[in-house]
């Protein structure tokens, strides 16, 4: 990777250059510590607020779990399914040092289509708007979209619940490696133009595959440059 261009897989359009430092820098926080510390499927049962907190949203089998895993190093620190739902509680990591520069990493329940019953879809729908609402201490939620399918009506609708809340949030394309380059750009075009309007939002897209490893180091990179203006 050079400074001039920064797409290190297969099907991700070149992002905008990064600085080496940040890239080092996000490089050595995901290598550090990563450590599942809780869990809970009710806003009761939610851990002390605690440093700044990063969350992941998206639609069920979008592929959270796997990004995860792909930004960490690990195989395994994330449940990985193939079958929509399978996270079903908001999932806490610990991600650098314990008494140093890190963060939690949050891995929300997936919204939208599950193989469970609509109750049970109802009462994650709520927990994850309480925790959107009334966490104090989160810096931002990365929107997690299947770069093949773009926004959806349910991802617009997350959207909203984000501006109304201010709540800070970027949109990360997923399954990059699945789309022709060319139709990839296009799509970040259109995601681009989506977000235009909305005051919450963070005005570019992030472009990953966790299968090719494309837009992971920026991504890292993008997330240190956060906890830095944040800190």
């Amino acid at each position: 990777m050079n400074d001039e261009t920064a797409n290190d897989g297969e099907g991700a359009p070149a992002a905008p250059a990064i600085d080496r430092a940040l890239l080092e820098a996000g490089r050595k926080l995901f290598a550090g510590p990563a450590d599942f510390i809780w869990a809970t499927a009710s806003i009761a049962g939610l851990p002390p607020m605690h440093g700044l907190e990063i969350a992941f949203a998206g639609r069920s089998n979008v592929g959270k779990s796997s990004l995860v895993n792909a930004l960490t190093g690990r195989k395994t620190l994330a449940r990985t399914s193939n079958t929509p739902g399978r996270t079903q509680q908001l999932n806490f990591f610990r991600v650098g040092p314990a008494g140093g520069d890190g963060f939690t990493l949050v891995d929300m329940p997936g919204y939208g289509f599950a193989a469970v019953g609509k109750e049970k879809v109802a009462a994650w729908t709520k927990l994850i708007q309480d925790y959107l609402r009334g966490r104090a201490n989160l810096a931002r939620v990365y929107v997690l979209v299947d770069a093949r399918h773009g926004l959806k009506d349910i991802d617009l609708n997350v959207l909203d619940g984000l501006d109304k809340s201010a709540v800070s949030y970027q949109v990360v394309l997923t399954k990059a490696d699945a789309v022709k380059q060319e139709d990839l750009a296009q799509r970040v075009a259109e995601v681009e133009r989506g977000l235009a309007r909305r005051a919450a939002a963070f005005p570019t897209v992030a472009v990953t595959s966790s299968r090719s490893g494309a837009g992971v180091p920026e991504l890292r990179a993008a997330v240190v440059q956060l906890l830095a203006e944040r800190s």
